[in-house]
């Protein structure tokens, strides 16, 4: 998932690979889905003169557009249990909490569910291997390079807050992809959506994606957004249920995981989605504090698509304003 970004905010992927060789990391093939997948779309082939001239004035152009809307761009949309999903982010003991979901999860809350998806999903690289996790961290805070020590300040987030799983309670992709489908099976949106991201929708035919599609972009459910990303990116070139769609193009999927970020979606430099990025592949910003939007419009954008990534972007928030 590697793309050829602009070298003074983004890790080169190819030089992430080899710091992990070096250090023996165990890294898996499932690399976040839904709101921590890694974009497809960032395999495009941008030039590096390109991204180096990216407009990164344009997402917080974009905000003061839509500013002027009576619904603030960060607002959660009501019903959803904002406590959950806030629990996610922070210095929350992950360990503890997914005990505190399992049990809401089991007496039928599909939110929580979800929500413990997303938290096996997170910690899963770790608890598949505690001490090898930590001791891979030492190997690569010792090489002393600016991308192995960003990396490892990453990794040992994620060590701190999953602290308490290990290798036994089978954290992985089959278990988060079991959450994931009676969550969705139950009825929530943003499980569904991953499930078509991740190529095993509850249902296959042509009518049933674009009405998941439909349903997600009406929501306005940042979480559902993010989930559904990587499913609109080039994989979804050529397929007749996503004609008219914010889809199949190189840059649709991180439109997408734009506009969930303006809906809401926790994408600040201290955010899940970015520690995820840089701890899992590498994918670091070296400019401190940036968040993802910026990040998308600085190193994965070039001069001449920003105005169409933006354009995309207000057409899935659109709705919201009531176009």
């Amino acid at each position: 998932m590697a793309f050829a970004p602009a070298l003074k905010t983004w890790l080169l992927v190819v030089p992430a690979v080899a710091l992990l060789g070096a250090a023996g990391m165990r890294m898996g093939g499932h690399l976040l889905h839904a709101q921590e997948s890694g974009p497809a779309a960032m395999d495009a082939g941008v030039s590096q003169a390109d991204t180096q001239t990216a407009q990164t004035t344009l997402p917080a152009a974009l905000a003061r557009r839509l500013g002027s809307n009576e619904i603030p761009l960060n607002a959660v949309p009501s019903g959803l249990p904002l406590d959950i999903r806030a629990d996610m982010e922070g210095d929350t003991d992950l360990f503890a909490f997914a005990q505190r979901l399992r049990g809401q999860a089991d007496s039928g809350n599909v939110e929580a569910r979800w929500m413990l998806s997303r938290v096996y999903d997170y910690c899963s690289q770790y608890a598949n291997d505690p001490g090898g996790y930590q001791l891979d961290n030492s190997v690569l805070t010792g090489m002393g390079e600016r991308a192995s020590t960003a990396m490892a300040g990453a990794r040992q987030r994620v060590a701190a807050r999953c602290g308490g799983f290990v290798a036994s309670d089978g954290l992985g992709y089959p278990l988060v992809f079991a959450q994931r489908r009676q969550a969705a099976q139950g009825g929530n949106l943003a499980a569904e959506a991953s499930l078509l991201a991740d190529g095993q929708p509850l249902q296959t035919d042509e009518d049933y994606r674009r009405g998941l599609v439909e349903r997600v972009r009406d929501s306005h459910d940042p979480e559902a957004y993010m989930a559904l990303a990587p499913a609109m990116g080039l994989r979804a070139s050529g397929d007749r249920a996503m004609t008219g769609m914010v889809a199949g193009e190189a840059l649709s999927e991180l439109a997408w995981r734009v506009a969930a970020c303006e809906l809401g979606m926790p994408c600040g430099s201290d955010s899940v989605l970015m520690n995820s990025f840089c701890a899992n592949g590498g994918i670091c910003s070296q400019e401190d504090g940036q968040d993802f939007t910026d990040f998308v419009y600085d190193a994965a954008v070039s001069r001449q698509g920003a105005e169409k990534m933006t354009e995309w972007v207000e057409e899935l928030i659109g709705k919201r304003k009531g176009r």
